[in-house]
């Protein structure tokens, strides 16, 4: 008599194992850290810095200065929903899909040379920041006077 066995590739323990790994993949893209795009130039007289920024409010962004780095943060901050009649949709609202990155981040940049930390500008603008860093002028030589 013939007896049939469960299959080693058992098909709702297979289908259990690829749910839990979509699951665990969703959780690392939700809590991988997130940086923007990024295009850094360099001319004669200094480096240009270039970053997505697509939805994030300008009073947001932070950049900060050292003598050879640059740390550019920001917050992209979810919107809060609001019903056709301006006032806040009710609690029960739930979103159902989304793909928008929100949070905090942080971005370095380290220069080869100095920098003229006192002369770096930065602009904003449709969803571009631009940040000019112009490099520090160095003496070759310097002239000390000895004392005694």
């Amino acid at each position: 008599m013939l007896t049939l066995r469960q299959s080693a590739f058992d098909r709702t323990a297979f289908d259990r194992l690829e749910s839990d790994l979509f699951k665990r993949l969703e959780q690392q893209l939700h809590t991988a850290e997130r940086v923007p795009a990024a295009e850094v130039r360099e001319t004669e007289a200094g480096y240009s810095i270039c970053l997505e920024l697509p939805g994030v409010e300008r009073d947001s962004i932070d950049v900060k200065a050292t003598d050879r780095n640059l740390v550019i943060s920001a917050e992209r901050r979810a919107p809060q929903a609001e019903s056709t009649d301006g006032d806040p949709q009710p609690s029960g609202a739930a979103t159902l899909l989304s793909e928008i990155r929100y949070g905090t981040w942080s971005r370095s940049f380290r220069f080869p040379s100095g920098i003229d930390r006192e002369a770096v500008q930065a602009v904003y603008r449709d969803g571009l920041l631009t940040v000019e860093v112009p490099k520090a002028q160095t003496l070759t030589s310097v002239s000390v006077k000895v004392e005694g």
